[in-house]
């Protein structure tokens, strides 16, 4: 998922800020304290504990997670979910059949057979027939069978991969502490995905950065107001790699197999809250400009495209919701 550049606001206010590592990425909040009797420390412990929690239920990297048994379980069984990871297979299941398959949280084995995951491979070309194979144990709605409160894989090599929803929701959980403090102007962000609330400490929405999509550079394309929405980007420009002058990103379309070939370079979305931002961005992205902006029409979403247009420019589109928020 792309940064967001986030536009600073100046600490006119009773401004708190707190910072630290988690999903593999950073997260930062800056909230506004209506007066100085918070007391920080429990507000900064609070934070550390959901997420905390948040990779105990959903880490592919810690053995002992809710996701990571439920990835060893057997086909056929019914496994039973947590609420929150409920919460979260039934969004992405949901995102997956109105994004015609382009959001798929079985898509990781793919990722690693181009070597854009994170095991030792270098990234490169698969054969057609690795291609195929992999894709006999992918895709969301072939090998997976999601629940209200419980899921079964249809095949046991099926693995569950939330790289694309579980920052975005890790930012719902931690608005959630703020609104439990009685905080109501903040602004949560995990490794670009990010949720606002209220106003900056100078009064205004929040100002928030949509990275340039330039390999290498770090400027603002653009910037937005967004205020009580979630919003994140996703963008094919910082991973990838070329073989005979051909570009390959780290974005893999799942009816593909395959990196995505068209020219929209980056997708950013506001929605309701930062889980629905974090999944439809990587959705639209997977399904580029044009039929993108016809599934976004059709569900109501907030999209904005950038696109390369020619050797060194870039051209933008959005959705009518996303025009409209931004009038």
């Amino acid at each position: 998922m792309t940064t967001a550049a986030l536009a600073a606001c100046k600490p006119d206010g009773d401004v708190l800020q707190f910072s630290g590592a988690t999903m593999g990425t950073q997260y930062n909040v800056v909230a506004i304290a209506p007066d100085k009797s918070l007391n920080q420390s429990q507000v900064s412990a609070a934070i550390t504990d959901a997420l905390a929690q948040v990779n105990r239920e959903m880490s592919n990297w810690d053995a002992t997670s809710e996701l990571s048994r439920l990835n060893a379980a057997a086909a056929d069984d019914d496994v039973a979910l947590s609420p929150h990871l409920a919460e979260v297979l039934n969004a992405a299941d949901a995102v997956h059949l109105a994004s015609e398959g382009r959001f798929d949280v079985t898509v990781g084995p793919l990722i690693e057979l181009w070597g854009f995951g994170a095991g030792n491979s270098a990234p490169h070309v698969p054969t057609d027939a690795q291609i195929a194979d992999v894709m006999g144990r992918t895709g969301q709605s072939q090998v997976l069978s999601v629940g209200a409160s419980s899921l079964r894989k249809r095949d046991a090599g099926a693995g569950i991969y939330l790289a694309a929803i579980g920052k975005g929701h890790g930012v719902d959980r931690v608005a959630g502490v703020l609104r439990g403090f009685g905080l109501s102007d903040f602004m949560v962000e995990i490794g670009g995905d990010l949720y606002t609330s209220g106003r900056n400490a100078n009064g205004t929405p929040w100002q928030i950065g949509i990275e340039s999509p330039v390999a290498g550079a770090r400027d603002v394309h653009s910037v937005i107001d967004v205020s009580g929405q979630g919003m994140a980007t996703s963008g094919d420009y910082r991973n990838f790699f070329e073989v005979d002058g051909k570009r390959f990103s780290h974005i893999i379309d799942p009816t593909t197999g395959r990196p995505i070939l068209h020219n929209t370079v980056s997708a950013t979305v506001l929605s309701e809250n930062a889980m629905l931002a974090d999944a439809w961005a990587t959705a639209m992205l997977v399904l580029g400009r044009t039929r993108g902006l016809e599934i976004a029409e059709a569900q109501g979403l907030a999209v904005s495209f950038i696109d390369r247009n020619g050797p060194a420019g870039f051209v933008t589109a959005a959705s009518s919701q996303f025009l409209a928020k931004q009038a």
